[in-house]
């Protein structure tokens, strides 16, 4: 995004937002006069930032997997069941994890990525569909062709809008394999990544992976140990200011990774689409039906 685009953004969040929500804006202009207010608040968005963006190392590689999975919201009701699917195929690892949930709704998310010597994201494709979801939406990455597409259907009045186009994408873009980056990070240590967010134009920002302390979960009779890791979204002061004004800043994650011995994935609690209620991820198993 050039600054003019972001000034453009700025201002149009601006002139939407509520009266109390202007106040800070208003407040900071007039305390230095509006033009150089506004020249200083260019300056700061238009200033070139820093931010090294280095694939992360594999540790343990990854190879074929099937897991079972459910969603549940917050208060621990079970909204969707799910599988975790993931093939080899040459150099490429695929894994498509899908969640079918009781009302009919699908997310469907698939990621291809190689992992000699480091983990490289190659293409991504997400389909969410049904009332579960703000709107429905497919879009799809591709790094050989820097290419982005977003279909979303607009759950009221059902029209349809598209944005395609291309994409700088970094080397440590990781849609989809945020909990594979994080079983493959050294005890004790975070890691800083980028994701692209799709609002829906697609929006690359950072997300920082910290490791906050260990919790204890129980598998079977076994008390076993789980590093907690928050996940938090690192935006640019282009998109930080509007989501402010507008009380729009995106919550923190939180994931759970067994390291000892072979890593391996526990829990995730988050949204899944921007503004979406906070959902949980976990494993499961299956049962005899009687």
């Amino acid at each position: 995004m050039d600054g003019g685009a972001i000034l453009r953004s700025l201002f149009g969040c601006y002139a939407k937002a509520e009266p109390r929500l202007r106040r800070p804006f208003v407040r900071f202009l007039s305390s230095r006069g509006s033009l150089p207010g506004l020249l200083l608040l260019a300056a700061m968005l238009l200033w070139p930032r820093s931010g090294a963006a280095a694939p992360v190392p594999v540790r343990f590689a990854e190879g074929i997997v099937r897991g079972f999975l459910v969603l549940n919201s917050s208060e621990g009701a079970l909204l969707a069941s799910g599988d975790f699917l993931q093939v080899k195929r040459g150099a490429e690892v695929e894994t498509r994890t899908v969640f079918y949930f009781k009302d009919g709704s699908l997310f469907d998310e698939t990621v291809v990525f190689t992992q000699q010597p480091t983990f490289t994201m190659q293409s991504y494709r997400l389909v969410q569909k049904g009332p579960a979801f703000s709107q429905d939406m497919k879009a799809s990455l591709d790094r050989a062709s820097g290419k982005y597409r977003v279909q979303i259907k607009d759950h009221k009045d059902g029209r349809e809008k598209v944005h395609e186009g291309k994409l700088d994408m970094p080397p440590d873009l990781y849609n989809g394999m945020v909990p594979i980056i994080a079983k493959n990070l050294r005890a004790g240590a975070g890691e800083s990544i980028h994701m692209v967010a799709f609002t829906p134009a697609p929006r690359l920002i950072g997300l920082d992976l910290a490791p906050t302390g260990e919790n204890k979960v129980l598998v079977g009779g076994l008390t076993k140990a789980v590093v907690h890791y928050v996940l938090k979204p690192r935006l640019s002061l282009g998109l930080k200011i509007p989501a402010a004004l507008l009380g729009r800043l995106p919550p923190d994650n939180h994931l759970w990774i067994m390291t000892a011995e072979v890593p391996a994935f526990i829990r995730f609690e988050g949204p899944l689409y921007p503004e979406g209620p906070v959902w949980q991820i976990e494993l499961t198993s299956p049962r005899w039906v009687k």
